[in-house]
């Protein structure tokens, strides 16, 4: 009965149709329980855990699992296209032809002329052509960067949209001399136990972080995760060495475990120097 949908697309639009077909009878009457009850708001969270297993997939550079991955974004898009044609509000189509109407509306160098743009010049006109097309003042478009993105995220993007119209400090020294500010308001609120003065603080310092990352062109994000990472990979050395001599975490003192986590620190310099010899 469904033999048709065990072939494989021949081509990108052959397979997505597949696709469409098989969440269309998994929807359908005879189809699945599980699919048939899933909403808009139900699947926010498969959107937002397939993306990050797409972005974890591109951190390890495993370009097979990011294949995978990208199939399950891809389904969650198809997914949430199938409920809108069954309410009636869009379908996958109206989906795919606005986002190309997007596309070729905000590149006016590409469709339109023949010119060349530096990148910084492209994201400007992108980023004024996306306000100007909502009529969006700059808070609105603000207030449009979603509050569902990573705190870090969004900080960096809230930031880099004030920038744009050059509410910003001249040199990274003075979003430095931010942080030390904002950590010493933040240690005067300690000593005052003001939890609410302390969370405002707190916040407040992550900000002034966040902005001096974006001076130097880190992503926040992607420092943290590494650091996590890092931290991980220590936590890892200090609890192997410690059962290696007979010791176990819990019976260790602050100072012994600080001692191992110096000793992690000085082996991943070891191999760091040697790595970078070779």
């Amino acid at each position: 009965m469904y033999e048709e949908l065990y072939m494989e697309g021949k081509t990108a639009a052959e397979a997505v149709e597949r696709l469409i077909r098989i969440i269309e009878l998994l929807r359908g009457h005879k189809g699945c329980p599980w699919d048939r009850e899933q909403t808009h708001e139900s699947l926010k969270v498969c959107l937002v855990d397939e993306t990050y297993e797409v972005i974890e997939a591109i951190d390890k550079n495993d370009w097979d699992n990011l294949e995978e991955e990208l199939g399950d974004l891809l389904l969650q898009v198809v997914f949430h296209g199938q409920i809108g044609q069954e309410t009636k509000f869009f379908d996958l189509k109206s989906i795919a032809n606005r986002e190309c109407d997007k596309m070729i509306s905000r590149h006016p160098h590409v469709f339109l002329k023949n010119s060349v743009e530096t990148i910084d010049t492209v994201l400007e006109k992108w980023e004024n052509m996306k306000r100007k097309e909502k009529r969006l003042t700059w808070m609105e478009a603000m207030d449009e960067i979603p509050k569902s993105l990573p705190a870090l995220r969004r900080s960096y993007k809230l930031q880099a949209k004030a920038a744009e119209v050059g509410f910003d400090w001249d040199h990274v020294a003075e979003a430095m001399d931010k942080i030390t500010e904002e950590t010493q308001e933040l240690f005067e609120s300690y000593k005052d136990g003001n939890q609410a003065q302390i969370r405002e603080e707190l916040g407040d310092l992550l900000f002034a972080v966040v902005n001096t990352a974006r001076f130097l062109g880190v992503d926040p994000e992607d420092a943290l995760n590494f650091t996590s990472q890092k931290f991980i990979r220590r936590f890892g050395f200090i609890e192997e060495t410690a059962g290696s001599r007979g010791r176990r975490l819990e019976d260790m003192t602050l100072v012994e475990m600080d001692r191992l986590w110096e000793e992690a620190k000085r082996q991943e310099d070891t191999l760091l120097n040697k790595s970078e010899v070779k």
